[in-house]
């Protein structure tokens, strides 16, 4: 909304930026475990993983509700044009769709890079007594 406002949305490198905000989010949670004492791989690998699905729903919401308000399908004609997949006539639900599934995959791909940054300070694994 912010980059179609300023007349940046056709700027793709822009919206690939999103990912450092992810990346941001994650690792703040995992600081914030790692602070309050928080161990265990797994119980972190699950909380980075829940606050970076939490942002990818509210994400593709926000986008389905900013879709209907500028104009619905006519809208998601001009948008999907810039994007990475279409192809075809696409609903608006199946381009949430479509949107969701991107994100979560991205999501899935910082959570577990970001843990094997954080594995060694929640939990020490791979050494040898």
């Amino acid at each position: 909304m912010i980059l179609q406002f300023l007349g940046l949305s056709d700027i793709f490198i822009l919206r690939i930026f999103n990912i450092v905000f992810v990346i941001y989010g994650v690792n703040r949670t995992l600081q914030q475990n790692h602070a309050d004492g928080i161990g265990g791989y797994n119980t972190n690998l699950l909380s980075a993983i829940m606050t970076s699905m939490v942002g990818a729903l509210l994400s593709v919401a926000s986008l389905l509700a900013f879709i209907e308000y500028k104009g619905g399908e006519t809208y998601l004609k001009n948008l999907s044009d810039s994007f990475i997949f279409g192809g075809g006539e696409l609903t608006i639900h199946q381009y949430c769709i479509g949107l969701l599934f991107e994100s979560s995959a991205a999501s899935l791909m910082v959570s577990f890079c970001l843990m094997q940054y954080w594995k060694n300070k929640v939990e020490v694994i791979n050494k040898v007594d």
